[in-house]
């Protein structure tokens, strides 16, 4: 390995649908500790392995209302959240095909609002509001939903929500 460079940091598994904590709300973060920060280091690690552009602690079994979220190009540009909520979405929907390592194998092409403000406990322990435009906007709300307990494939019809699952156990 190159030096100055370590190396990638381990991650507890990916819960496997139908796993009923990817049905489960996670609690509301109280305060930003130590751990809160660890998780957040497991979960940009278990992100970048995937790689993806974002994670919700739900994913990895941790019930806290945490997320990560980095859609920059050059990577590294990490958002840390806890409690994330949408405050305002645009009207205008965009459509991105999404997948989860949740449910491996299969995606779905979902809309969502282009752009939305949310409001989060940032890693400093303050409540901010960020705008978050396209990808950014897509990632955020995925992850938001994970920590409703929603998944992707819920946006979708029932039709095509059962033919995804489906093709998603003839994988497993």
């Amino acid at each position: 390995m190159p030096p100055g460079q370590t190396a990638p940091s381990a991650h507890r598994r990916f819960v496997i649908w139908p796993d009923k904590r990817l049905r489960t709300p996670a609690a509301p973060v109280t305060e930003i500790t130590d751990e809160t920060a660890a998780i957040w280091t497991e979960m940009i690690a278990a992100m970048e392995a995937m790689p993806g552009v974002g994670l919700a602690a739900v994913q990895l079994g941790i019930m806290q209302a945490l997320a990560v979220v980095d859609a920059s190009e050059a990577r590294g540009e990490a958002v840390r959240m806890a409690n994330p909520q949408v405050l305002h979405a645009s009207v205008q929907l965009r459509e991105h095909d999404e997948a989860s390592p949740n449910l491996p194998g299969v995606w779905a092409t979902i809309s969502r609002p282009r752009a939305v403000t949310v409001r989060f406990l940032n890693a400093g322990g303050e409540w901010e509001e960020r705008d978050f435009v396209g990808l950014w906007a897509t990632s955020v709300q995925h992850q938001i939903d994970h920590l409703n307990g929603k998944m992707y494939f819920d946006h979708l019809s029932r039709l095509k929500r059962d033919r995804l699952l489906k093709r998603a156990a003839k994988l497993r």
